[in-house]
């Protein structure tokens, strides 16, 4: 059943976009990830052009982070504070990232740099992922005990304008969670992701903050940035496209019933391995596509 989509200026099958927001949303309840870096990636596989892809998959971030977040706050699980100074960055981040869209759509280069930037972050998110992955796997059977420590203190813990963070127990300069969020709100600007991919991993690693509080932290930043990406993407470059939102929300609300009951079936150093994969199979066909004939060499145009 084709559908036409007027801001995409396409038709596909509604039960395509449906079944590709069910598999995401079966991913993202079995790893535990927003989905927004594959679901992008998909959209284009299937001919949506890319800043549609975009700016859509931004707009159904919002809608699915919002239960996440709440389900978070009712267990304590959200560092306010935190997550404001992460805020802050996080809207200017944006906001600058979608100026940098528009030029780059107005001189017709957005196309090339989405994917070569979604080729360069899942290449290296999914190859840095793997290769931790495989290393706590293999030193979990060699040594069952030990633990490993999350962060070690270096040159940046040092920096100016300290801030207590009192729910994620950090003493820590606000400098370094308003340059974390300034980077998310980039890379949702221009990938179209919540950026949990990457802000979870800094929140650990490079933050220090508990595991616990993280991921509701995290949901707290990305709902509120790929709203105001949302926003300025339909306002300054009218590409977000309502009607395949719309189906892509509803397939991923389904798929994720399903996948969040098969995660406790799996050990989770397979899942992360299983993701690592992934993660670079999309990178692989999306490096193949930067450099294979296209379908048709060139295409026309109507402006204004």
């Amino acid at each position: 059943m084709q559908i036409y989509l007027p801001i995409a200026e396409i038709s596909l099958d509604v039960f395509l976009l449906l079944g590709l927001g069910g598999i995401v949303g079966f991913l993202s309840g079995l790893f535990g990830v927003g989905g927004g870096f594959l679901m992008t990636p998909l959209l284009l596989f299937i001919g949506v052009p890319p800043p549609v892809a975009v700016a859509t998959q931004a707009n159904q971030v919002v809608a699915s982070s919002v239960s996440g977040v709440l389900a978070h706050w009712k267990r304590g699980n959200v560092d306010f504070v935190m997550g404001g100074i992460l805020l802050v960055g996080g809207l200017l981040g944006s906001t600058m990232g979608v100026g940098l869209f528009s030029f780059l759509k107005t001189i017709g280069q957005i196309d090339l740099v989405i994917n070569l930037v979604y080729v360069i972050f899942l290449g290296t998110i999914g190859g840095l992922m793997f290769w931790e992955s495989l290393r706590a796997l293999l030193r979990r059977r060699r040594n069952p005990g030990q633990r490993r420590k999350l962060h070690q203190h270096s040159w940046i813990h040092g920096l100016p304008l300290k801030m207590r963070f009192r729910r994620s127990r950090l003493y820590i300069s606000a400098l370094l969670p308003l340059g974390v969020g300034f980077l998310v709100g980039v890379l949702a600007a221009i990938m179209g992701v919540g950026g949990g991919f990457v802000l979870v991993p800094a929140m650990i690693y490079i933050l220090g903050m508990p595991t616990s509080v993280v991921i509701g932290t995290s949901l707290f930043q990305i709902i509120f940035v790929a709203a105001n990406v949302t926003l300025l993407q339909a306002s300054q470059n009218q590409t977000v496209d309502a009607i395949m939102a719309l189906l892509l929300l509803t397939g991923s609300v389904i798929g994720a019933q399903f996948g969040s009951r098969l995660v406790s079936r799996i050990p989770a150093d397979t899942l992360r391995i299983l993701l690592a994969g992934m993660v670079l199979l999309v990178c692989g066909k999306l490096f193949f596509d930067l450099f294979a004939t296209p379908s048709a060499l060139y295409q026309v145009e109507f402006l204004g």
